[in-house]
């Protein structure tokens, strides 16, 4: 599937179930890992090209996996209908540096109203995501799989 359309379906099943979405990453023995969150199509923050984003807690075994370069496949889903994407992740927050990236803060309110999020109190908002060492991650979409 080419890249604009993988991501185009993403974007009209996501936007159907809350932008809910099946992360999976694989732990340091090989073993699956996977976890439930918002994710969204959204331009990575330095190039400008396509990617999947999601926001992370700073202390999860999802960064953990993550970090060094880690693959992730995200399955987003509407009734019996889903597509998944997979490729090479790239971590921008606190603890993972990702260079051009200058406004952090920012860029995690982005992803997160990208993703359906609303929040009455942006300044309360940029202090949770402070204090929890938030990271925003993006997914280079290489892969896809669907049902017909």
């Amino acid at each position: 599937m080419e890249i604009n359309e993988g991501l185009r379906r993403i974007t009209e099943l996501a936007s159907r179930e809350h932008w809910l979405a099946v992360l999976v990453t694989l732990r340091a023995n090989g073993k699956p890992s996977t976890s439930v969150l918002n994710a969204t199509v959204f331009p990575h923050p330095v190039t400008g090209e396509p990617t999947v984003a999601f926001v992370s807690r700073g202390n999860t075994a999802k960064l953990a996996n993550l970090r060094g370069g880690g693959e992730a496949t995200l399955v987003f889903r509407a009734g019996w209908e889903w597509i998944s994407v997979s490729g090479p992740t790239e971590i921008a927050g606190p603890d993972d540096e990702l260079p051009g990236v200058t406004d952090l803060p920012r860029l995690l309110r982005d992803i997160y109203h990208a993703a359906g999020g609303q929040h009455d109190d942006l300044d309360e908002y940029d202090r949770a995501m402070a204090e929890d060492r938030r990271a925003a991650v993006f997914v280079k979409p290489v892969r896809f799989a669907t049902n017909p």
